[in-house]
């Protein structure tokens, strides 16, 4: 959810090569449990400002000239589902489970600020059915997530140190392992909405007088400054501060397998728009590190929900088992060894390399972004 991570070209582009594979431009809206969006430049349209709690689809159209991004919207602003990188003139679907209570559908034109926002209400008791296999999957994925910020926290202190000692090569070393934990489970983070500003905005991503902070500004400092600053001092204890404030919250997040199919697509197309184009680790060239880091948390998610998705789509998880498998042995190819995580230099990839692999991941996103829709019972 960090919207000018991407570039609207790059963002466009994904978006373009999703709908002609999937034909998503020929689908309908209607059908019980579909709300229909109309995004413009300044319009966020829904066809029904109440809808039954449980599962709920969204069926976007984006009739603007801009890159937007739609959320469903607790009052509090933390994220109940969302979808990114919908270029113009396109449409895309999104399940996601609703408890009854008051929402927000927000829509993103150029993914900035706070979007344009309507109203919506989840009515009802919203007893969705669900298979018990799926309260099992939602339990061990909480225990991941924890897991991944617990052992987040002793990396980026390491990172920190180094940083405050003003030891620049050893900061290097220690930044790329220290953002692995929070780029598996990103979206986890995300959903809290003001973690992730914090914590893992680049530059251009500020909107107006917002202050730079985290693991980027210190990227910067590390790797084009070539010096540590006093200031960046107080920055690596700021970073820790803030991990820490996702470390406590991880278990209050609102997860569901709806949540969790969803969040793993997201995490594809934070490798499409950010990693495979080099703009994530602009500094660092860092990428395939937190390429691997975003398919193994993509991959955790779709592990977990296989077994019922299995059944209700079978077709599905073999072709996701087969883009899955492809794209883990092309990242093979640029890691030291399988189980290392040093990876080849990302500005040492050429163009025809990072073509294969943008390719490989769009052929994986178009499977992935069906697997909600494949964990809700029928």
């Amino acid at each position: 959810m960090r919207p000018a991570r991407l570039s609207a070209l790059a963002a466009t582009a994904v978006a373009a090569a999703l709908t002609a594979v999937t034909g998503c431009t020929e689908k309908g809206g209607d059908g019980d449990g579909v709300v229909q969006v109309t995004a413009t430049d300044d319009k966020c349209e829904v066809s029904t400002k109440e809808f039954p709690a449980g599962h709920v689809e969204l069926a976007i159209e984006n009739k603007g000239s801009k890159v937007t991004e739609v959320y469903i919207l607790f009052p509090d602003d933390r994220v109940v589902t969302e979808r990114e990188n919908i270029g113009p003139g396109t449409k895309q679907r999104v399940t996601a489970e609703v408890k009854p209570g008051d929402y927000q559908i927000a829509c993103k034109p150029g993914m900035k600020g706070d979007g344009i926002r309507q109203s919506v209400k989840a009515t009802g008791k919203g007893a969705t059915k669900r298979d018990p296999r799926l309260d099992k999957a939602v339990a061990a994925y909480r225990q991941y997530a924890q897991a991944q910020a617990d052992e987040t926290l002793p990396l980026a202190e390491a990172f920190a140190k180094a940083v405050k000692d003003g030891d620049v090569e050893a900061a290097k070393k220690a930044y790329a392992p220290s953002r692995i934990g929070w780029e598996r489970t990103e979206p986890v983070a995300e959903s809290f909405g003001d973690i992730d500003p914090k914590v893992d905005l680049r530059e251009d991503g500020l909107e107006g007088d917002q202050e730079w902070t985290g693991w980027h500004r210190l990227e910067k400092s590390l790797w084009k400054d070539k010096k540590i600053t006093g200031e960046d001092k107080k920055l690596a204890d700021r970073l820790i501060t803030d991990l820490k404030d996702w470390q406590n919250r991880v278990g209050k997040a609102e997860i569901t397998p709806t949540s969790m199919a969803n969040g793993a697509k997201e995490l594809l197309d934070e490798v499409a728009t950010g990693k495979v184009t080099g703009e994530e680790e602009r500094y660092s060239h860092t990428d395939l590190v937190d390429f691997k880091a975003n398919v193994e948390g993509a991959e955790k998610s779709y592990e977990l929900l296989k077994p019922v998705a299995q059944e209700n789509d079978a077709a599905l998880t073999t072709e996701l088992d087969k883009q899955f498998a492809a794209l883990d042995a092309l990242l093979d190819k640029y890691r030291a060894d399988k189980d290392s995580y040093e990876f080849t230099s990302y500005d040492k990839v050429g163009a025809a390399d990072r073509k294969e692999l943008s390719d490989a991941v769009n052929a994986l996103a178009e499977p992935l972004s069906k697997l909600a829709a494949a964990v809700v019972t029928k």
